[in-house]
């Protein structure tokens, strides 16, 4: 009778071999959570909130920042640790930080009462109902941050939410930081 309890290890062991090959047969080692560092954020055109709803226009994410320095926050309004680091991003835009707002699988209504609620941050927000920009920039969730020079370039990143003003603050710094591009053009 207790025979089938010398079966139970190597099943165990079995199965968490099974588990452990299926993660990682799904997982991309070469995607890490900085590997948008260095690199141009994604031409990615959305609409832009107007009011409570998608305006008409579309906006390329790239060159949302008119060609100045800028932190692209990726939230959503349903989203906890977003409303967390909420007072941080309006210290930054207090400070003078030019920040972009892509909402993140959000319908718009409820976009505009969430920043009509918590304050608005943003220089502008970007609509990504579809999550198209998610997908582009290598979200794995909301919120995650970057910042993005003046030539478009991915210079700083941070997943999850902003709630240490340090982090904030290395974001924001590195935008002050001259890029290689800068560089190269001399």
């Amino acid at each position: 009778m207790k025979r089938w309890l010398a079966y139970v290890p190597p099943v165990v062991l079995l199965a968490l071999v099974v588990l452990f090959a299926g993660w990682s047969l799904k997982r991309d080692p070469t995607v890490r959570p900085d590997a948008r560092v260095g690199k141009p954020i994604p031409e990615t055109l959305l609409p832009m909130l107007d009011g409570d709803a998608a305006g008409p226009g579309r906006v390329d994410l790239k060159t949302a920042g008119v060609g100045k320095p800028m932190i692209v926050n990726v939230f959503a309004s349903w989203c906890a640790p977003c409303r967390a680091e909420h007072p941080q991003l309006m210290r930054l835009q207090a400070q003078g930080v030019s920040i972009v707002g892509v909402a993140y699988k959000d319908d718009p209504v409820a976009t505009r009462a969430f920043l009509d609620e918590l304050g608005d941050p943003f220089r502008l927000v970007l609509v990504d109902a579809e999550g198209r920009a998610g997908l582009d920039l290598g979200v794995s969730g909301v919120p995650e941050t970057f910042a993005v020079d003046a030539y478009g370039t991915v210079v700083a990143k941070a997943a999850g939410p902003l709630i240490d003003p340090a982090e904030a603050d290395r974001l924001a710094a590195a935008l002050a930081v001259p890029s290689r591009h800068a560089h190269l053009s001399h």
